[in-house]
Parts: C-alpha cells; structure tokens; sequence
C-alpha cells in the first residue's frame, strides 16, 4: 500500500465541481500526515483538459466513451480496479449524489472502511458531521485503504485551484461494455423566475419561517434590500417557493457576495449550495446550529423579534 491521497475529480457537462477543489485542499492536509502525494483520478471522454486546474501532485486520467457523462457502474468498476492495482492510503470522494453513490458501493464490494461527511481534517484526525452537525464525530484512518467522503464547510474551493497544471498520467479503464445503467440524455428543468446562482445577495429561509405566509416578511426585506429570497430543501418540499429558488445538494449551488441565512440550521446537504459565498450572516435560535461554524457573523436571536426592528433600520437608512 502506497501513500498517497487519491481524490476522485467530480464534473459535470465540462466543468469541474467545487467539491473537487474542496477535496483537493483536504487531501493536502492528510497527505502532510501520510507523507504521501496528492494525486487526483479523472474519469471521462477526452476531458484531459479539466486536470489544468487541480491543485495536485499528479493526476490520473482515464478515457473511456463509457466514462462521457457520471455512470455509477462505470465509476464503481474503474475505481476499483485502480484501487486494486494502486492500493493508496486513502480515496477521497465528494459527499454528494456522486460519490456517495460510489463509495458506498465500493466500501461493499472490496471490504474497505468508510468514513462519511468528514468536513476537516486536523492533525490527521478526520472530523464527521453527524444527525446535520448536531454531534461531531473524530476518527483514524485504518490501516488498510480507507474511504472518505467530504462535505463542504471546512476548506475553500479556490484553495484546490492551481495555475499549474498537474502531470496527467493515463491509465486504462477496465472492460465498460456490460454497464447494467447508461445515461441517455439531460433534462433540464423549466427556468425559473430568477437564476439565484448569478445574485449577488441572497436571503434564504429554512424551517424557522414556521409558515408560508411568514415568506412575505423575506420577501419585503429582499425588495428593501436589493435581495432575492431563496430556501432550503423543507420549504420548496412544502411547496412554499418553487424549485428554482431551492439551494442545496438537491438544488442550486450559489456564490453570492451576501448570504442572509434566515432560520437555517445548516445541515450538510444546504451547506453544500452555499458554503461559496463571499459573506454568510445567519441569524438562527440554537447556539449549536451548525450554520454558525461556516458564517461570517452569526446571531444567536429569533428572527420574528428582529424583523421588524430590521426593517425599521432599512427604510430610516433608504429615507436618509
């Protein structure tokens, strides 16, 4: 066994998800306590150009038609085999729809231990998130090939950005022609009445709205503002807001330059949308809300207390 730190690059219709680069970074933290490298493994279809930007010792890239477009046959089979052939201390995976999709299944397959939503690595220890950051758990790697996957939170994306290029290293994907699942084509959804992923200042509401007509108060604190409301996933599932205003694992990924959380706890899977932006205020009652560990400034109050005294403030300020 090698080791390094392998990370499996995440990407989608040509371009790199920021989870990589969250990824990129984390693995440099653990290969400091592995003494190992930081290598890369870039799975597609003549998408060598998408190592240019990772910030890695090396990457290996392997080129298969069946490889275009994310296929979780065709990841778990490549992955494997590399795995067996390379046997590195450790593989990191994004805790996404993707690599959760994979490195369950491997962990299965090949009897490797799995460690999930880890959000920072310290000192080699290896800090997970647990019931949406209510309890954090501390683990070691084990003393075979461990697996890991990487919530956002704990590093920035930009971090795992480089200007120079890695050394790109083909490998060969193992025979892809009886994949029991293939991707026929993309459905985009409907656009919506906004695109929340190009606003500079966001105001998004979670469960402590309490109903759907508290949303009118976001919604006059966004037109005083300049703002734009959007939600975590229990609001658009109650069918308060539609889809597209939805940030999140499930929903769209935001990089605001202000992020306004109003009422949101900040579990794993809405940090993921967001955890981008410039500036995050949450204002939220739980002192242990989970949000509170990736903002900016945090108020520990109820909202509905500090509304109107808020909206107050804006329009002395908009009249003066």
């Amino acid at each position: 066994m090698n080791q390094d730190v392998y990370v499996v690059i995440e990407h989608l219709q040509g371009t790199v998800a920021d989870i990589s680069y969250i990824m990129l970074t984390a693995a440099r933290d653990l290969a400091q306590k592995t003494s190992g490298q930081v290598v890369g493994v870039l799975l597609g279809y003549n998408a060598e150009n998408l190592a240019s930007t990772l910030a890695a010792d090396s990457v290996l890239y392997a080129d298969h038609a069946a490889l275009k477009e994310f296929s979780a046959d065709a990841y778990q089979k490549t992955v494997a085999s590399l795995i067996q052939e390379k046997e590195p201390r450790v593989l990191l995976f994004g805790n996404t729809s993707i690599g959760a999709d994979v490195a369950s299944v491997l962990s299965a397959r090949l009897s490797l231990p799995l460690i999930g939503s880890c959000v920072q690595i310290s000192d080699g220890k290896l800090i997970s998130q647990i019931c949406g950051g209510k309890i954090m758990a501390e683990s070691e790697l084990a003393e075979t090939t461990t697996l890991i996957t990487i919530i956002p939170g704990g590093y920035k994306a930009e971090e795992g950005q480089s200007e120079n290029s890695p050394e790109v290293i083909s490998f060969d994907a193992p025979a892809l022609d009886d994949l029991r699942i293939m991707l026929k084509s993309y459905i985009e959804p409907e656009a919506g009445d906004v695109d929340i992923s190009k606003e500079d200042f966001l105001i998004s509401i979670g469960r402590g709205i309490q109903t759907e007509d508290n949303i009118e108060l976001a919604d006059e604190l966004a037109e005083m503002l300049g703002g734009t409301v959007c939600a975590s996933r229990p609001i658009v599932d109650q069918g308060w807001l539609p889809t597209s205003r939805m940030v999140g694992k499930s929903g769209q990924t935001v990089k605001p330059k202000l992020y306004l959380a109003l009422g949101i706890s900040g579990a794993p899977e809405h940090v993921e949308g967001m955890a981008g932006s410039e500036m995050i205020v949450a204002i939220n009652m739980d002192p242990n809300a989970p949000i509170f560990d990736i903002a900016t400034y945090g108020v520990e109050f109820d909202f509905f207390d500090l509304i109107d005294p808020l909206l107050e403030q804006v329009e002395e300020a908009a009249e003066g």
